[in-house]
């Protein structure tokens, strides 16, 4: 049973930090992407950063770079996601995905999803 489950969130002041995790089950990171995007209230979800063995990390979202880093842990299954300098419009839900081998920044690429967990950064 394919399952990912994000945790990690929670309130922060800007300029702080946060690491997020997405831990897969019911199947092996070597043969999918995983992708972390993020969704906040009256807004489309957003693709941030995706990590796959074929394609390497793949930034899809201007605002975070240089200050989101995706990575990934083989041995415990899971990815993580290096939120540093937050600020206010980070504020968001955050969901891990999973894909097919190669990264996507398209939403409608990924089929399986976690149950996201939510950011919330205050000024």
């Amino acid at each position: 049973q394919v399952q990912l489950v994000e945790s990690g969130g929670g309130l922060v002041q800007a300029g702080g930090s946060l690491r997020l995790s997405c831990a897969a089950s019911g199947f092996s990171l070597d043969d999918n992407a995983i992708g972390w995007f993020r969704q906040a209230p009256g807004k489309e979800r957003e693709a941030l950063l995706c990590i796959s063995i074929y394609d390497g990390n793949k930034n899809y979202a201007d605002s975070v770079k240089d200050r989101f880093t995706i990575s990934r842990d083989k041995g415990n299954n899971t990815v993580y996601l290096q939120m540093n300098n937050l600020k206010p419009e980070d504020t968001a839900v955050y969901y891990c995905a999973r894909t097919y081998y190669y990264c996507s920044g398209y939403v409608q690429r990924f089929e399986y999803w976690g149950q996201g967990t939510q950011v919330t950064v205050s000024s």
